[in-house]
């Protein structure tokens, strides 16, 4: 039997990058998922990438509307018939330096990452303590732990990721329901890839296993953290960086 067989995941930023690598492999697992992304066109194109309606469906979501996020997570019952994984990955970057940077590219920012987070944690959670179990995976950053020069919107937002996580495990824990986080680091993806050459060169001169990860990489730290693979893990962190940044 595979790892995620019988079980329904909610992925929120599904249509591409690293949700769409959590959401191939989930379903490599056994998983039926659920994509929420605010591109409908792109994410039924993933949907039909996974195989079609029998394991997959395609929900235009804006993470920041918890109305939104509340038709996305009942659309996993109402399709699949159970609700056991929310992946909480959806994200964007406005990067700028601190002089230079707005106000609206700040707020753009925060409204994605950490509302729309805490959103999908709160939705996810109320109805997993009920049913008294669940997996849930909060996609953080490394650049939430260190700070990144032009990123004090996306550094505060993955360290609040961070924080959010450990409270909500907490309050979670004794209801059978599992709160954790990811932090990838440098990951190969069409946006990394569109740096220019040095400041890529720069980026992996940093890691000390020599190469960008893969989002398969970090697919996989979800899918152990989804699994009960994990079963006695709450309130983790777990860094995919190849070392960088320890």
């Amino acid at each position: 039997m595979s790892l995620l067989t019988g079980r329904t995941a909610v992925i929120t930023g599904g249509a591409q990058g690293l949700g769409f690598a959590i959401a191939e492999l989930f379903v490599a697992e056994g998983a039926r998922v659920v994509l929420g992304d605010v591109n409908l066109e792109a994410t039924q194109a993933a949907v039909d990438k996974l195989g079609g309606g029998d394991v997959a469906r395609a929900v235009r979501c804006d993470v920041t509307s918890y109305a939104d996020i509340d038709a996305l997570v009942d659309a996993a019952g109402a399709e699949f018939g159970s609700f056991d994984i929310m992946v909480n990955n959806a994200g964007i970057t406005r990067d700028a330096t601190l002089r230079k940077m707005t106000e609206e590219q700040f707020d753009q920012v925060i409204a994605v990452h950490l509302k729309g987070t805490w959103n999908g944690l709160k939705k996810a959670a109320s109805i997993m303590r009920e049913q008294k179990s669940g997996a849930i995976v909060n996609m953080s950053s490394i650049s939430g732990k260190v700070g990144m020069v032009g990123q004090t919107n996306y550094s505060a937002a993955k360290a609040g990721i961070v924080g959010m996580t450990k409270a909500a495990s907490k309050e979670l824990a004794h209801l059978g329901v599992r709160v954790n986080a990811i932090q990838p680091g440098l990951i190969r993806s069409a946006m990394t890839e569109a740096m220019p050459q040095r400041i890529w060169d720069s980026k992996v001169a940093e890691v000390p296993m020599g190469r960008a990860g893969e989002p398969e990489e970090v697919a996989k730290v979800a899918l152990f953290l989804a699994s009960d693979l994990s079963s006695y893990m709450t309130g983790t962190v777990l860094e995919v960086t190849g070392g960088r940044h320890l």
